[in-house]
């Protein structure tokens, strides 16, 4: 039986970077640390494997075929998204609520995008 998503995986040009980067500014925590790759769990237990990258980064629009963002949801959006701004984060545009769901959009420093989410109502 499929349980659910474990993690899901980002290949990083230097991951224990871009894995601290999710401790400091997202406030992930490091749950494991491997001989060249390093897990980041958010405080809900989901996570990210970050991986070494092999080869020269893509063209990357949110609109490009694959995987495309991460959505972190979160309590207290005003608080979460000023908090950032704070910490550096570059978002990509303003929060906006669209039915009743507070969003915005931003990305980590090798230019993964992830976007903040509260939902007014969860999705079933």
């Amino acid at each position: 039986m499929i349980r659910g998503i474990e993690h899901s995986a980002i290949a990083s040009s230097n991951p224990a970077a871009l894995a601290e980067w999710y401790v400091d500014t997202l406030g992930f925590v490091i749950n494991y640390r491997g001989s060249t790759a390093f897990f980041v769990k958010a405080p809900d237990g989901s996570m990210i494997e970050i991986i070494p990258a092999e080869g020269e980064r893509g063209g990357n629009t949110l609109k490009t075929p694959g995987l495309r963002h991460l959505a972190l949801a979160v309590t207290d959006f005003e608080t979460v998204y000023a908090g950032l701004q704070t910490k550096g984060v570059q978002f990509l545009s303003e929060p906006l609520i669209a039915k009743g769901n507070k969003v915005v959009f931003f990305t980590d420093p090798e230019g993964n995008y992830l976007h903040l989410l509260e939902r007014e109502t969860p999705l079933p």
